[in-house]
């Protein structure tokens, strides 16, 4: 391994010191994108409004709810990207993403609220109704930042600064991406599209893949090569060794590299990994590497476009389950990378792993609890009881998994919150 030159170290990425399987910090602590968020009868979500710091684990059993959380701050960005219709569309439908219940919720609704990276605070709040026949309509949709706002009731300016917003829009559209054309609101609307979320599946990664520009990484890590022979061009080249080639050693000892590779007209990536009784690294294509050492390393790449100089910077990473096919020896690694990286990118992870949960540097505000109660999901931070284990450290948050006593503060999750924007001259 070569070490890093001690006179040069490049803002945003982690830095692997002398030491091959210890890593290191070096970027400055960014704040976190999200501050709150508020869902209400988004799929099992009934109600919620919590914080999220510069890294947020979602605990609980399978089927509580941690992935509705997660999708529904992913609803936000694919609508923004593309279209409600497009969002909905390829979650089912609106009935299959508004709530059912004996009440029957017609309507859901997102708040975000906000702090961006120049310390400006704002606010992004929308609501979409059920109509007829899997119709839908936007009933109301409200942004602010900074001094400047707007507010949109079915497709009807409410309240704006002046001149910002056009009187009328489409019922069934956001207003938000039109106004991202405006210096006011762009770095608003570009700061929510920004978002990525993932599910990375390792069959994918394996495949050879067709060349795209490698600007972003797909949900599914489907692009892998190409982002990793963007990652690698030119100055970036050491940057990419020192950071995830770094962590993938810690993550999935004996392997010592990877990097880009084409093949006709497709790319792959391939691996060097140390063998007995070898001298030098042995070369082993995409399709003989484990499941879980890709699946690392689509972990360690989705959380590095966080990085300053990334061509399409993420402002957040979501990750599904990032301890999925992976020994539960590589747990402490894999929390070491998340923390570190959370210095330079908002994460938000699913997890229901006790291992992942056991890291020493683990707090209790890093922890969100999902519970399931007659099919209705409750979202909030740990109850005092548990809280409390955890800051005298009687037990860690993964040993309180595992004996089933993490439960959600029950002062926060019997709220029923009302998610509402208030604006200048609004009376409501």
């Amino acid at each position: 391994m070569i070490d890093p030159p001690k006179d040069r170290v490049r803002e945003g990425f982690l830095e692997t010191p002398a030491k091959p399987d210890s890593v290191r910090p070096v970027a400055p602590f960014r704040p976190p994108l999200i501050t709150r968020v508020g869902i209400r009868n988004y799929k099992s979500i009934a109600s919620c409004s919590v914080p999220l710091g510069p890294i947020q684990f979602l605990v609980g059993p399978n089927g509580a709810g941690k992935s509705n959380f997660l999708n529904a701050l992913a609803f936000v960005s694919d609508a923004l990207n593309g279209s409600v219709e497009q969002a909905l569309r390829e979650r089912g439908g609106i009935d299959k993403v508004r709530r059912r219940s004996h009440g029957h919720p017609t309507h859901f609704t997102i708040k975000l609220d906000l702090q961006l990276e120049s310390g400006l605070r704002g606010a992004y709040l929308f609501e979409i109704g059920a109509g007829k026949r899997g119709s839908f309509s936007l009933k109301q949709e409200a942004g602010q930042l900074g001094n400047a706002y707007f507010r949109y009731e079915r497709g009807r300016l409410v309240h704006s600064t002046e001149g910002l917003a056009p009187q009328t829009h489409a019922a069934d559209q956001l207003v938000l991406p039109l106004l991202g054309g405006h210096e006011t609101f762009r770095p608003l609307a570009e700061a929510l599209r920004r978002m990525a979320f993932y599910n990375l599946n390792p069959a994918r990664m394996r495949d050879l893949q067709d060349p795209d520009p490698g600007l972003r990484l797909l949900p599914d890590g489907g692009n892998l090569a190409s982002v990793i022979r963007e990652m690698t061009r030119g100055h970036r080249d050491e940057d990419f060794g020192m950071a995830v080639n770094g962590h993938l050693r810690a993550i999935a000892p004996g392997m010592e590299s990877v990097s880009w590779d084409e093949l006709g007209p497709k790319e792959t990536l391939e691996f060097r990994q140390r063998v007995a009784g070898d001298q030098h690294p042995w070369r082993f294509p995409a399709a003989s590497i484990s499941d879980g050492t890709l699946r690392a390393l689509g972990l360690l790449v989705a959380c590095s476009q966080g990085a300053p100089d990334f061509p399409r910077r993420a402002s957040l990473v979501g990750i599904e389950e990032p301890e999925s096919a992976l020994h539960p020896g590589a747990a402490e690694a894999v929390t070491d990378f998340l923390l570190m990286a959370s210095r330079h990118v908002q994460i938000v992870a699913t997890t229901h792993s006790p291992e992942i949960l056991d890291h020493k540097d683990l707090t209790d505000q890093q922890v969100l609890v999902v519970e399931s109660r007659e099919g209705e999901s409750l979202v909030g931070p740990m109850d005092p009881v548990s809280r409390e284990s955890l800051r005298d450290r009687l037990y860690s948050a993964g040993e309180l998994l595992s004996r089933s006593q993490l439960a959600p503060d029950p002062a926060t999750t019997q709220q029923r919150v009302q998610l509402t924007l208030p604006m200048p001259g609004d009376r409501r």
